[in-house]
């Protein structure tokens, strides 16, 4: 692997992270890499120093580039993450050599349909479907067009396999291991009366499955979609479309099979 690699760098306002990132710019240079002044859509790899959110902001912020990238974590929990602060140098010489691997997810898409356009948002982890103002809604759930469940509770979480441990698996949702390309729904307070019947447990669907969501009632068409965390409302919705999208996002792996150890030290 030749040195003349172009590297984006994106950090976080923290002391920490903008120390990091100092830090890391001069080893860059010292092995003659070359740093973008401004994000460059045509670099070779994007350094994201931060915590998980910090991962997750620089892909939505870019649009979801085209661009292996790899996480120095500065935050808390830092599962995205692949390099700690101090182990920089052990990374930048890994890298150098060409001795890691790359491992290729897909985000979760979703077209939300109002009755007047059709709005397209991607989530990596994950896209939550709400009622406004935090109140119980009812749903039409369909798979490949066949109706799953009239679900009524707080709403209803889909994530694809990367953030399986994420969100979901803070709501009861099962852990699946990011190799595999799958779509999960996990229920959100799920309402079980002689009223309301709704699934309790997470369903896992194959990678070409459909999701459609649709609210039951015409005046529940008020819905909150959440994106990795970021809230987006919309009115008059008639049917949000959910699926694995055909963008990919590449990240550098520096050890094989790390994925389970993280689970066990950060989860178990």
């Amino acid at each position: 692997m030749g040195n003349k690699k172009l590297v984006n760098i994106v950090y976080n306002e923290l002391q920490f992270s903008q120390e990091t990132a100092k830090y890391l710019r001069k080893k860059l240079q010292d092995m003659n890499f070359t740093i973008a002044e401004d994000f460059d859509e045509n670099a070779d790899l994007i350094i994201c120093v931060g915590g998980d959110g910090s991962f997750l902001k620089a892909l939505h912020d870019y649009d979801f580039p085209n661009i292996p990238i790899i996480g120095i974590n500065t935050g808390h929990l830092g599962f995205l993450a692949e390099v700690d602060p101090d182990g920089i140098d052990y990374f930048l010489e890994r890298y150098q050599r060409g001795e890691y691997t790359t491992e290729i997810s897909h985000p979760v898409e979703a077209s939300i349909c109002t009755r007047n356009s059709c709005i397209k948002k991607m989530g990596v982890n994950e896209i939550v479907i709400k009622g406004d103002k935090s109140r119980t809604i009812h749903l039409d759930i369909s798979v490949d067009d066949q109706l799953l469940q009239r679900f009524s509770g707080d709403g209803i979480l889909i994530s694809s396999a990367l953030g399986s441990t994420a969100y979901n698996y803070s709501i009861g949702g099962s852990i699946v291991d990011p190799r595999l390309s799958v779509l999960q729904i996990t229920p959100l307070a799920p309402i079980n009366t002689n009223a309301y019947r709704s699934f309790t447990s997470s369903v896992i669907l194959p990678p070409d499955a459909r999701v459609k969501i649709s609210p039951e009632y015409r005046f529940e068409d008020n819905i909150v979609i959440v994106c990795d965390g970021v809230e987006h409302r919309y009115s008059k919705i008639t049917e949000v479309d959910i699926y694995i999208a055909e963008e990919t996002i590449e990240m550098i792996r520096l050890e094989k099979g790390n994925f389970w150890n993280k689970v066990i030290d950060k989860f178990l």
